[in-house]
């Protein structure tokens, strides 16, 4: 049974003011295929009768459902590489040198979806900065998603998650075969927390980092929105902290304090300071 356009057009509001998601308008299959299993669930004939329910309760655990089918959880293992070479190479090893005299550091993965991004740092300061494991090192993954936090949680994936990007050497060093599926060192695991978090809504107290990868993310934002994030994004991150986005993202025209930095086949983003090193290329 297809989607009403006006009951289309009630999920796009919901979904932007509960996520600032932008939902493209042909995507009216994308709605039926993700909202129709909550609809089963429910024991709901279509995903009209479904939408009646949630008019009838604006705010819940229903809304919370929806949200959650509606949110992309693309990710993998080491996704893109680039940005995980450019931390072993430069941006890590920097850090470590700067926060010697602390002995801390802050990295936040900001849609950390089913937590193969934050584990793929783990696995690379295990692998290369294995002297400074007793340093405090505080790795965050958060995500509006319920669904694929729990799962992040629990660091269980299965044969196709695990091809994809991971090495037969990181899989036999950092994983355990249990059943059907992986699950990640419990060394690894206890290295992130992971905690629910809208990206849009309310943030909790948490530490300034040192670098925050909003990776993938703003694509699915509006102008406005990827303003407002950005600030947000820079007030958290120390003054010399970095931040890495996706490849087809940036911060021009958007938050002009934010400085691109070109490092090698990849870039970054640092807050612009008065003096830059001269070292790096700024775009």
């Amino acid at each position: 049974m297809s989607l009403s356009r006006t009951n289309f057009e009630y999920i796009r509001s919901l979904l932007l003011r509960e996520s600032a998601i932008v939902l493209d308008a042909n995507k009216g299959y994308l709605v039926q295929a993700r909202l129709m299993p909550i609809a089963q669930r429910r024991g709901l004939e279509s995903i009209d009768q479904l939408i009646g329910q949630l008019q009838k309760q604006t705010n819940g655990r229903l809304v919370e459902e929806v949200v959650d089918a509606m949110t992309t959880n693309e990710t993998s293992f080491f996704r893109d590489m680039t940005p995980f070479d450019e931390l072993r190479q430069v941006v890590l090893p920097e850090l470590f040198r700067r926060r010697a005299s602390t002995r801390r550091l802050s990295i936040w993965c900001a849609a950390c979806s089913t937590g193969q991004e934050p584990y793929s740092i783990t696995m690379l300061l295990r692998e290369y900065f294995s002297a400074y494991l007793d340093w405090d090192i505080y790795i965050l993954g958060t995500d509006i998603s319920s669904t694929a936090l729990e799962q992040a949680k629990k660091g269980r994936y299965g044969e196709l998650e695990m091809d994809r990007g991971l090495s037969r050497t990181h899989r036999g060093k950092y994983f355990r075969k249990e059943g059907s599926q992986w699950r990640i060192s419990d060394e690894c695991r206890s290295m992130v927390d992971f905690r629910s978090l809208n990206l849009v809504g309310n943030w909790p107290a948490f530490p300034q980092m040192d670098v925050i990868l909003l990776r993938n993310v703003m694509v699915y934002f509006e102008q406005n929105t990827k303003k407002t994030v950005l600030h947000r994004m820079r007030k958290q991150m120390r003054p010399d902290g970095y931040m890495f986005l996706g490849g087809a993202e940036t911060t021009m025209n958007i938050d002009d304090a934010f400085a691109r930095v070109q490092c090698g086949g990849f870039s970054y983003y640092r807050v612009r300071q008065d003096r830059q090193d001269t070292s790096e290329s700024i775009v």
